[in-house]
């Protein structure tokens, strides 16, 4: 590296540090093809913004727990020594930079990084189910729609879309789960399948006493044959289970007999525990969560009231809060009111203030707005799922805002004697059940809104405090590390969606022209898709350059034309190619493939190597990394076109190894 280029590094370096939070925020570094990873104390310290539009940073982003910045391949390499380097500190292995990332939070932390990862994963759905839950609750209650054939087959239709989707909530979350602590995913499902079969009997029929349950005794003990609809709590329980379960497995079973015997043994194990130990835990915890609850409501007065409307959507995130169906049903029949309708109704608007308040104190995001809107929306039906786990719990303070709104709503509803006449419906839907004895309506609406505006005052307010506190935090490192006035970076460029490759083309030797224009192979046989239509927005959005895809459908990759190697990452799925005309290339294999740490892949060139057109380059098990639950793309980016030149791309089709792709002309 000459001593320019050092010295723009350094720069880089310098900037990096200061807007991540200072030295004291970063834990630890390390690097994959082409993204700079950081793991930080607090992300909340690092101005993502001012961070896109430090020198040759191509894009920002957060992924999980850490930072991730794309600078590109072969660049990354050396931005990441040069950091480490400042920091005075050793560039890690991805491996050990997510060992870092999970020792830097507290237990509880950690448990709500982990509830915010599984919920992100299936959070379209959750969306998806909410809103048409609220579209099926206003058809179900228009007359005209009822009276209408067709307009009543749709409106089924839609009942029956939303009711599948949350009736199978559980199965989803184990998935997710499974998924998140490095399982198959496919055993998630396998044993979130388990949880709702119908040979089980329903747990809310059961709960109300209109099935018949069936008891077996093992070992002695009564297992109850019940099903775990709205086992969300268990659903989690068991999903973290079977995934150390089935790595365990995976590990210490015999490749020879692997494929038969791993899975049957997680399967085996996974459902014994489920019915024996954690099911019966996870019930038990729910009978005592509402018990208390209820309890509170009938002795404590307002205070219960508020407690109860304060914690009740804390108990959604369990997804035990389906119990309080039973519990309603038997207030109407013993006392023909349903005190707990409203609790529950003003509990939710308040979460719904609390996505404004925070979406208030993010109008300029546009990503706050695609989640906070559709979140809200469905909050209004009733639905809180979107709103808690996509805005309220990932952002804390939010959830805070939300609690203390339910509080005050329930305290009205105390003083007011809100209650309803049915059980089911809430918020705006809900309103068709008050009672309408001393101005039931005008006082369902009054605690709405005050629930509602004040769950948007305390998210707000407390977001301030928040904003203020990291900023202080952020002006004590600064002031701790000598940085108070960093000196400004100078070779730097504004804006951060730089042209792919532009400054190291500048760098790129102007021989080999005479080489252009350049055929450029398909590079593994299988289907051929443009880079756009790949499920990763680092590509689909060329971020990195332009380029193409090819879902494979064998396990080789061969080099694309005459070039040779510059970059073979340790993980193995991604390698760096200079071609003969000066053009730098990145074949990239699957999507969050580094995560496998180079297992199911092969490599068979070395850097420096020179290949010819069709060399093998690595082999992989796309089987099993499709099974470990990995998209299996292979991408191929043009990341430092040389200078002048512009590509061709081939239509999409069907592709065989080494057939003509795409074309690099001037």
């Amino acid at each position: 590296m000459d001593a320019e280029k050092r010295k723009r590094y350094e720069n880089i370096a310098s900037e990096l540090t200061r807007l991540a939070g200072g030295r004291n925020n970063i834990l630890g570094i390390a690097h994959c093809a082409t993204r700079l990873r950081l793991v930080l104390e607090d992300n909340d310290k690092a101005d993502i913004h001012a961070i896109e539009d430090v020198d040759l940073v191509k894009g920002v982003f957060v992924a999980g727990d850490q930072l991730q910045i794309i600078f590109g391949a072969g660049l990354v390499n050396d931005v990441c020594q040069v950091l480490a380097d400042s920091l005075h500190m050793d560039s890690m292995s991805l491996g050990d930079l997510k060992t870092k990332a999970n020792k830097r939070m507290n237990p509880l932390q950690r448990a709500v990084k982990a509830l915010s990862d599984v919920f992100i994963e299936i959070m379209p759905g959750i969306l998806a189910a909410a809103l048409l839950t609220g579209l099926s609750s206003v058809l179900g209650n228009i007359d005209f729609v009822q009276d209408n054939d067709t307009l009543y087959g749709l409106s089924r239709l839609i009942n029956i879309s939303s009711g599948a989707i949350f009736g199978f909530l559980p199965l989803c979350v184990a998935y997710s789960t499974v998924k998140r602590f490095g399982g198959r995913p496919i055993m998630g499902i396998v044993i979130g399948c388990i949880m709702l079969t119908n040979s089980l009997a329903d747990a809310s029929a059961a709960a109300q006493g209109t099935v018949e349950v069936t008891t077996l005794h093992i070992f002695g003990l009564p297992v109850d044959l019940i099903g775990f609809q709205g086992g969300i709590i268990v659903a989690l329980l068991i999903g973290i289970v079977t995934a150390k379960l089935d790595i365990f497995f995976e590990t210490k079973v015999p490749e020879v007999i692997r494929l038969l015997v791993s899975p049957l043994l997680t399967t085996l194990v996974s459902s014994f525990l489920l019915f024996m130990i954690i099911g019966p835990v996870g019930r038990g915890l729910a009978n005592g969560i509402t018990a208390v609850l209820v309890w509170m409501t009938q002795h404590l007065g307002v205070i219960g009231y508020a407690a109860f409307s304060g914690v009740q959507q804390l108990i959604v995130i369990t997804g035990l809060h389906h119990v309080f169906g039973a519990i309603e049903s038997q207030l109407l029949v013993d006392t023909g009111r349903n005190f707990l309708n409203p609790l529950m109704s003003v509990a939710i608007i308040a979460q719904g203030g609390a996505v404004l308040g925070y979406l208030a104190r993010n109008m300029k995001d546009a990503k706050a707005k695609e989640l906070c809107i559709p979140s809200f929306i469905s909050v209004l039906f009733g639905i809180t799922e979107p709103a808690l786990f996509g805005v309220n719990l990932r952002y804390r303070y939010p959830i805070i805002g939300g609690c203390i709104g339910g509080a005050i709503g329930g305290a009205v509803v105390y003083f007011t004697n809100l209650a309803a006449l049915g059980f089911g419906t809430t918020v705006v839907p809900g309103i068709a059940l008050a009672d309408p004895a001393n101005n039931g309506y005008v006082n369902y609406v009054i605690a709405h809104v005050i629930a509602l505006a004040t769950g948007f005052l305390f998210a707000f307010l407390i977001g301030i405090g928040f904003d203020r506190r990291k900023a202080a935090e952020v002006l004590s490192d600064m002031k701790e590390e000598g940085q108070k006035n960093p000196a400004p970076v100078s070779g730097g460029t504004t804006g951060s969606r730089k042209t792919a490759g532009a400054d190291a083309a500048a760098d790129t030797a102007q021989t080999g022209r005479d080489g252009l224009p350049e055929e450029i192979g398909a590079f593994t046989s299988g289907e051929f898709i443009g880079i756009e239509k790949v499920d990763d927005p680092t590509f689909a959005q060329k971020i990195l350059g332009d380029g193409v895809a090819i879902v494979p459908s064998e396990g080789k990759i061969y080099a694309p034309c005459d070039c040779e190697v510059e970059m073979v990452m340790d993980t193995k799925h991604a390698v760096g190619l200079r071609t003969a005309a000066g053009s730098g290339i990145l074949i990239h294999v699957g999507i969050d493939t580094v995560n496998l740490q180079g297992k199911y892949f092969e490599v068979h060139a070395a850097d420096g190597q020179v290949l010819k057109k069709g060399d093998l380059i690595m082999e992989f098990d796309k089987d099993k990394i499709k099974a470990a639950g990995y998209d299996t793309s292979a991408c191929l980016i043009f990341t430092e076109p040389a200078g002048g030149t512009h590509v061709d791309r081939e239509p999409e089709h069907t592709v065989k190894a080494g057939e003509k792709i795409a074309v690099i002309t001037m």
